[in-house]
């Protein structure tokens, strides 16, 4: 107990440092903690959105959960009665139950065999037609159909007579009429049955998920009374049962991510029960090939989760260290002390363990909710640095989070610990002598770890470097989820490498600055290269803290940036244009299937005779389809149209360059209006993009043609050569231009184009493997008037600020026959919807203000203390007759020597680290596809944010800093004994 009230005391002396401590605990738990509650809350909403999905394309509810049975002559009818009651009570006791979730529908069917059905009375019916029926039920049929004629089927029969129902294509099918009675004629059937048709069914609402089969699937089937169905076909088997069908609808919005566990639980024992029950079933469910892969998803995403988190987190444990040292500086006399007077290294060492834990306890009770607002704050980011007011995230804790919290809080304790081990490994005696010398060399320094961490750093980028060259020199694809926890260790090793190995050489530099003009500094400024010049190991801790985080901010800050506009603009390039559609065109095409027919027709003899046997076969030729253009003016009419051009694209079109033959995209265009809608990066050509249209019109027959396609042709400006595809005859263009990159087209070889791309022939051809995609560009006009009138597509630039549904509205008003449209506009906002995306934004951002956070609050507590400490050498400088104002010169020439300087380097650090790693993003991007070529961006607003946090800290500083300073007396500071 005494221990533990010296601890408490030992505390509250130190509260300061003491909250700074448990700050940078319930920071570094609330990180750790957010990372399964993110995981968990955006996986469940992409879960539900991917399930959406499947029921727009497939059309079909995912909640279905579909299990039938075949019953065969290999189980005995007994036996199958008993299997059916069996799997009766499992799925209503066991399968529903183990989905955890609410049960939209349960409907049971069960058929019999198929019967010949025969007229009650053969003259009102005719009884040659031969109509084969099973009898079929639906448990809770009635619910769910609307009577189009007559009534519902009784439960039992009437006067003999058993009631059904049929859809209406029944009565065309098997030519029955409502009203009539049927018997069934069937050797196997001993007992007499008559059914007679007492209803006409349609469902009653077709968005009802009771349904699975169309009602089509009931063309040749009586629908019986369930009751009845059970009564004498189930129970007592009086007609041979043949299948029976279970179906549930589980409600699928409700899914949270461990409902997956136990939908996928709740399938495997459904199929190990049938499989004892029953030889032969079947089970469907659409949603297990979208749900099964989502523990691989969590998987990559907890991977890149913790590969964002690392720069962060190395920058939190130093601040751990960095707080946590402060406080051992202080108290380095105290267990120096205690080290004489017998207490053991394990005594001293505990009694700080203890003080961790109550500040872990603390951290892990509040670093959890911590992590629930940071996740909240991910799920609202939109881009680095930007909100908005979407659906709330489902986050909510769970165990995962306290047990990543206690891992963060058993790591953050070992951090703290360790300048405790150090300082006790030293005597009293011992520890004056190291007041003494403060010019010794770090730890960092005397162990040449600066130059470790640079070394390991500068391999990996190496390795990284390798690896994008062979990708896209061979075209290959990278996952788009995944990422390498390494794209982000490297970097923050880089970081700590080179801010170690700056401040190996800074104090050379001040010393240098000392020598060079200590005949004319004055006496403040003589007095402060001095304090820094011989206490380097003093300032080397806040240096380091403080250009490692700054570091760290502006690479989060560059690779955020980066990623997002690289994929913003990989969407714009592929699109050309804000929209790129087509319309239908008209033609004179005969339709599909009939091909052949006409081409026989126009191929026949023009008088009908048939042909002589000895004749020659005449290859029939393809007649050549006529299109009808459809009127361009309403397009540059729709409402938020900017400007609109007209773009033929001929994916395989062929050329001819002497004897060398080749397949290339050719494309059409009007250069005016082209030059005005499409969209391209500057910089990725040799000229502005205007200037090759511009070369391009001045001529009809000139066109522009990629460098792939003059490399691997040895073409050059001013070269003909003649293009054409299949029907229409080569026509000679001629070469005006060459380009790199062009809107919408892709010049990197993919993989597919390894095994797809047509080989060219001719010597310059000779000897290459793959072909990389090859583009020709001309006039659209020419074009049609020289080869062939054909569909092109319609690109449009909206205005800014113009809505993407007003174009759709209006198009759909006109009744515009719209065969194919992409929308960029959309798909960016699908793109910063991307879970992965949203991670990368919501924990850039979460590091970058973290870390201008943690700067802030370090550099002030480090400065704190140390004028704090030094209160008797600023005093006795006073007393010599230093003023006021010349120690406020000294403080400031202080910090910008140390804080300023600390600042430089981790602005220069951070903007190299992200030239040098952020390109290296693209190997967990699609390489082939990352059109136009990755680059790093840096958004002049980062930087002025990071200068304006800067100036307000150091200027908050130094008003603290210079408030202290003012209020020290002259008669307290200058006093015998220690310090």
């Amino acid at each position: 107990m005494a221990i533990l009230v010296m601890i408490m005391r030992k505390m509250i002396k130190n509260k300061w440092l003491e909250l700074s401590l448990l700050l940078g605990l319930i920071i570094s738990v609330g990180l750790v903690s957010s990372m399964p509650i993110y995981t968990n809350a955006i996986l469940q909403r992409l879960l539900v959105k991917d399930l959406e999905l499947l029921q727009d394309n497939t059309q079909q509810y995912p909640g279905i959960f579909w299990t039938s049975t075949f019953i065969t002559g290999e189980i005995q009818p007994d036996a199958a009665k008993q299997a059916i009651m069996a799997t009766d009570e499992y799925m209503v006791k066991t399968a529903q139950p183990g989905f955890h979730l609410p049960i939209k529908s349960y409907v049971i069917e069960r058929a019999t065999d198929k019967y010949n059905l025969v007229p009650a009375d053969g003259d009102k019916v005719d009884g040659t037609v031969k109509r084969l029926s099973d009898i079929t039920s639906l448990s809770g049929l009635e619910d769910h159909v609307r009577l189009i004629d007559g009534k519902f089927p009784s439960a039992e029969p009437v006067n003999g007579v058993v009631e059904v129902a049929v859809v209406d294509q029944a009565l065309t099918n098997l030519k029955m009429v409502v009203g009539q009675e049927y018997v069934i004629e069937d050797e196997t059937v001993k007992l007499p049955f008559k059914f007679k048709i007492v209803g006409v069914i349609d469902r009653k609402s077709y968005d009802d998920v009771y349904w699975y089969n169309a009602l089509s699937s009931y063309n040749a089937s009586l629908l019986a009374a369930f009751p009845w169905f059970e009564k004498t076909v189930t129970q007592e088997q009086q007609l041979m049962l043949r299948s029976s069908i279970w179906y549930s609808t589980v409600d699928y919005t409700q899914m949270k991510l461990d409902s997956i566990s136990h939908f996928l639980r709740t399938y495997q024992q459904t199929e190990n029960f049938l499989s004892e029950k029953f030889p032969s079933y079947s089970m469907k469910a659409p949603a297990m090939q979208t749900i099964s892969g989502y523990f691989v998803k969590e998987e990559k995403l907890r991977t890149m989760l913790w590969s964002l988190n690392v720069p962060v987190m190395i920058m939190l444990a130093y601040y751990l260290f960095m707080v946590s040292n402060l406080i051992t500086e202080r108290q380095k006399t105290e267990i120096a002390v205690l080290r004489s007077r017998g207490a053991s290294r394990l005594q001293i060492i505990l009694g700080y363990v203890v003080e961790g834990l109550l500040l872990g306890g603390i951290a892990i009770i509040l670093g959890p909710f911590f992590g629930l607002s940071l996740t909240k704050m991910l799920g609202a980011s939109n881009g680095f640095l930007e909100f908005v007011q979407r659906a709330a995230l489902d986050v909510r804790l769970n165990n995962d989070a306290y047990q990543y919290g206690l891992m963060a809080v058993l790591c953050s304790l070992v951090m703290t610990l360790l300048p405790v081990l150090l300082a006790t490994r030293t005597s009293i005696v011992g520890h004056k002598q190291q007041m003494a010398r403060q010019t010794k060399l770090s730890f960092w320094h005397k162990y040449f770890l600066d130059v470790a961490l640079l070394g390991v750093s500068l391999y990996g980028l190496l390795q990284f470097r390798r690896r994008m060259s062979d990708m896209q020199a061979l075209g290959l694809e990278a996952s788009d989820l995944q990422m390498d926890p390494l794209l982000f260790l490297v970097p923050a090793l880089f970081i700590l490498g080179v801010s170690f190995m700056l401040l190996r050489i800074y104090p050379w530099i001040i010393r240098l600055l000392y020598q060079a003009g200590r005949r004319w500094w004055s006496p403040s400024l003589y007095s402060t290269l001095l304090q820094v010049g011989r206490s380097t190991t003093q300032y080397q801790a806040i240096m380091v803290f403080l250009s490692v985080t700054l570091a760290t901010g502006l690479f989060s800050a560059s690779a955020a940036r980066t990623i997002n506009k690289n994929a913003d603009e990989k969407i714009m390039y592929s699109n050309g244009a804000d929209i790129s559609m087509q319309i239908q065109w008209e033609d004179d095409a005969p339709p599909p299937g009939m091909e052949s027919e006409a081409a026989g027709e126009e191929g026949s003899d023009e008088e009908g005779a048939a042909p002589a046997a000895n004749a020659p076969i005449v290859p029939v030729v393809k007649k050549k389809i006529q299109y009808s253009e459809p009127p361009f003016l309403p397009m540059t009419q729709l409402p938020g149209v900017e400007q609109a051009a007209k773009v033929f694209t001929k994916n395989d079109a062929s050329f001819t360059v002497g004897k060398e033959r080749g397949t290339a995209t050719l494309m059409g265009i009007d250069t005016d209006e082209f030059g005005r809608t499409a969209w391209l990066r500057n910089g990725l050509l040799d000229h502005h993009f205007n200037e090759y249209l511009n070369l391009l019109a001045s001529n009809p027959q000139a066109v522009l043609i990629s460098r792939t396609l003059a490399d691997q042709f040895n073409l050059k400006v001013g070269d003909p050569f003649y293009v054409g595809w299949n029907g229409v005859e080569n026509t000679m263009f001629n070469i005006f231009g060459i380009v790199d990159y062009w809107p919408s087209w892709n010049p990197n070889p993919s993989f597919s184009a390894k095994s797809s791309a047509p080989a060219a022939t001719g010597s310059n051809a000779k000897g290459k493997k793959v072909l990389a995609p090859m583009l020709i560009v001309g006039h659209l006009s020419y074009i049609q008037n020289n080869m062939a009138l054909e569909p092109y597509d319609v690109w449009l630039k909206l205005k800014p600020g113009a809505s993407s549904q007003e174009l759709y509205t209006a198009l759909e008003e006109k009744n515009t026959p719209v065969t194919k449209l992409k929308d960029a506009k959309q798909e960016l906002i699908r793109s910063k919807n991307d879970p992965f995306l949203l991670a990368i934004n919501g924990v850039m951002t979460l590091g970058f203000i973290i870390s201008i956070v943690i700067s802030f609050c370090g550099f002030l507590l480090y400065w704190i203390l140390s004028l704090s400490s030094r209160v008797l050498q600023l005093g006795i400088l006073r007393a010599m007759g230093i003023s006021f104002r010349q120690l406020i010169f000294m403080l400031i020439g202080e910090q910008l020597l140390t804080s300023g300087a600390a600042i430089a380097i981790g602005l220069l650090t951070g903007s190299l680290t992200s030239r040098l790693f952020v390109p290296m993003f693209q190997l967990s991007l699609q390489s082939t596809s990352q059109v136009p070529p990755f680059q790093v961006t840096f958004d002049p607003r980062d930087q002025f944010q990071l200068y304006i946090i800067v100036s307000i800290m150091l200027v908050l500083g130094l008003f603290i800093l210079g408030t202290m300073l003012s209020r020290i007396k002259i008669h307290q500071a200058v006093k015998l004994g220690e310090d």
